[in-house]
């Protein structure tokens, strides 16, 4: 009882209090310790009709505790939702079955792709994992669907004539320092915009990545010209990012993903190049990586990925990196 009296408090109050969702609990906690807490008024009974609701609010507030990102929880936000109210049923009595159903419902009706169907089951299975953890359910349903098999196809890296056009199509050097940071430091676009002057210490970087942990990456010697070019322009007092937001004078807040995702998408059109975002930007990063020598559990460090497999489906290496290597190294 006193669990989910502290969840209702917190996800009443989180919107409003300036703390720390987890900082918040934990005082709660130490503030109810040693107290019993018996149900007396029925109005804070949970009522069938909005048990998913509250099932889903609770999941929601103790991955947001976890430290999971924004974009992880707008992911959980959208799905989990559309399969409580595809199936209409309690989130107690959805059996294996039922989530076979949607799933055919998401890849025949919606007309997704196997990737997004794939998505859609991990993340069911973590949501009905934390109901079997609470207690809720017996046992998660989701155990007895085996994982959806999809085609891991190798998506192309930038060639070195198409990184020469899109630096030659920037036009200021804010534009050309994304493009040299991407590629320098293989970063993830929601690491990149969040950079602070803070973070650089010479050409080494610390970002902070998926699920809150920091790595460090580094700056070749083009990005650091440019970003020294670059910080001779903007004002770090206001403003303590490296990529101030432009949206209103003295700005406080960084450039988004939307941002940068967008001046990519023009770049391209600029440039003739096809295909232009910023995840092509990492990839192609770890591919030169590669071709040069680093080895693939350096390149899967500095990616921030903790599968080497991962990284594998990231490397764009051709029929002919594969002859050199191979007349190097098998006699």
């Amino acid at each position: 009882m006193k669990d989910e009296l502290i969840s209702e408090i917190v996800m009443e109050l989180a919107a409003d209090v300036d703390m720390d969702v987890g900082e918040l609990k934990s005082k709660l906690y130490m503030i109810m310790h040693g107290y019993s807490i018996k149900l007396e008024n029925t109005d804070i009974v949970i009522r069938e009709e909005n048990k998913n609701e509250w099932y889903f609010k609770k999941f929601i507030m103790t991955k947001t505790v976890q430290g999971l990102s924004e974009r992880t929880l707008a992911q959980y936000s959208g799905e989990i939702p559309r399969m409580l109210n595809t199936i209409g049923k309690s989130a107690e009595d959805v059996s294996s079955d039922d989530i076979l159903y949607y799933l055919a419902v998401r890849e025949h009706k919606d007309k997704v792709s196997k990737v997004t169907v794939s998505n859609n089951l991990r993340y069911l299975r973590t949501f009905f994992e934390f109901l079997t953890v609470e207690g809720i359910i017996p046992t998660n349903p989701v155990r007895k669907i085996g994982s959806i098999k999809v085609a891991k196809k190798q998506k192309k890296a930038f060639s070195d004539v198409e990184v020469l056009k899109l630096r030659q199509g920037c036009k200021t050097v804010s534009e050309r320092l994304i493009v040299d940071m991407l590629l320098s430091t293989g970063c993830r676009v929601s690491e990149l915009v969040s950079i602070k002057v803070e973070d650089i210490e010479g050409r080494r970087i610390t970002v902070l990545g998926k699920g809150n942990k920091e790595r460090m990456v580094y700056l070749n010697a083009q990005a650091r010209l440019t970003l020294d070019e670059h910080m001779r322009d903007i004002d770090t007092i206001i403003n303590p990012y490296i990529l101030p937001s432009t949206r209103y004078i003295n700005s406080t807040e960084h450039m988004s993903s939307g941002a940068v995702e967008s001046f990519c998408r023009r770049l391209g059109e600029r440039t003739g190049v096809r295909n232009v975002h910023p995840h092509r930007f990492r990839r192609t990063c770890a591919t030169m990586a590669l071709k040069r020598g680093m080895p693939i559990e350096q390149v899967s460090k500095m990616l921030g990925h903790e599968e080497l497999s991962t990284t594998q489906i990231y490397l764009d290496l051709d029929e002919r990196n594969l002859e050199i290597a191979h007349e190097k190294y098998v006699v």
